[in-house]
């Protein structure tokens, strides 16, 4: 039996900068999965969903050993917050195109309040799940700001102020991704004849 799994994984942090580099094996059995997720969710790409994904850990690792890291009870966040910049700077690296990033006309959605953005969750959308598939197929059209957001709200439940810190935005900036991911995704919905419900 590991014994490492009964440690936080502040504990296993501190273990891993004093010298037990079977902590950070820990460490990466416990997040690889959901960084890995992230990454394939926004670059839709396998194998450059594997090199950001060691690009990032190498990141986290000279971080750690530099002493970078600040005990804050949320590594897992900061974790994907340096996956967030590694992709951010894959996609400068590329060039690549910008697909229009502004309001569609599509008044129910556009006047969707805050708070009925806030109480969106993936269990709302999950109550039917073809919604959610077709979501998933909507999203691979969405600039890459609106498709993390719509990623990380739906399928891994962060709140808009954990995406606003984990991306370094402010909380109105990712409201307003999710709102023009919403109004895009309910155009390119109505142009494929697809029923979206989301509020």
């Amino acid at each position: 039996m590991n014994k490492l799994t009964r440690f936080t994984d502040e504990e296993l942090v501190q273990m891993y900068v004093q010298g037990n580099n079977r902590a950070f094996d820990e460490l990466l059995a416990r997040t690889q999965t959901g960084i890995f997720s992230y990454i394939i969710f926004i670059v839709h790409n396998e194998e450059v969903a594997n090199d950001l994904f060691q690009e990032t850990f190498l990141k986290a690792i000279t971080k750690l050993r530099e002493g970078k890291y600040v005990t804050s009870g949320k590594f897992n966040a900061w974790l994907i917050r340096i996956a967030h910049n590694t992709v951010m700077d894959w996609y400068r690296r590329q060039k690549a195109a910008n697909i229009v990033d502004t309001a569609v006309e599509d008044m129910n959605i556009a006047q969707m309040t805050d708070r009925q953005l806030m109480e969106t969750s993936k269990e709302d959308m999950m109550a039917n799940s073809q919604v959610l598939n077709d979501v998933r197929s909507l999203m691979a059209f969405l600039p890459d700001t609106q498709r993390e957001v719509v990623q990380m709200r739906f399928y891994q439940n962060y709140s808009f102020k954990e995406i606003a810190e984990i991306t370094g935005v402010s909380i109105n900036t990712s409201l307003g991704r999710m709102r023009y991911a919403l109004i895009n995704m309910r155009r390119l919905a109505r142009e494929n004849h697809m029923q979206l419900q989301f509020a």
